[in-house]
């Protein structure tokens, strides 16, 4: 099931949550045939390791991730997914002033999807990857 989506109505469900509100995720590409969403997340006090330094603290780079597998999956499926497992690798400090995550469906099943995500910091080095497995049902 293909499900029409806009880059308003991406950022229209990420801003629906509040979790996902806090930490100011905001939408700025999607593909609907790959299906692939990119994320922007900007730093905050809030997000930070160490008061004052630069550096994005892991707990906001999983929530990070996790959002964007998930909305990489709902493109195809019309909406938010439960998801059933995700790892993250990370591979060095998240550092400056945001981060972008690229997530892409590697296949969308009857019951399961996979996704991989790709963080980067704001000098475009990749700094985690990240692997999610969602419930293809809406809820």
């Amino acid at each position: 099931m293909t499900v029409s989506w806009t880059l308003n109505d991406l950022q229209n469900a990420l801003d629906a949550s509040p979790a996902i509100a806090f930490h100011g995720m905001e939408a700025i590409a999607l593909d609907i045939e790959a299906p692939s969403v990119k994320l922007k997340m900007a730093l905050k006090p809030e997000l930070e390791r160490a008061a004052g330094s630069g550096m994005f603290h892991g707990g906001p780079v999983a929530t990070f991730i996790d959002t964007a597998g998930d909305f990489a999956v709902a493109l195809s499926v019309g909406g938010g997914v439960p998801t059933m497992n995700f790892r993250v690798d990370y591979l060095r400090p998240c550092i400056g002033s945001y981060i972008t995550a690229h997530a892409r469906a590697r296949r969308i099943g009857k019951s399961v999807a996979v996704v991989d995500i790709d963080v980067f910091d704001d000098q475009d080095r990749l700094c985690a990857i990240g692997r999610g497995a969602y419930a293809t049902v809406v809820g």
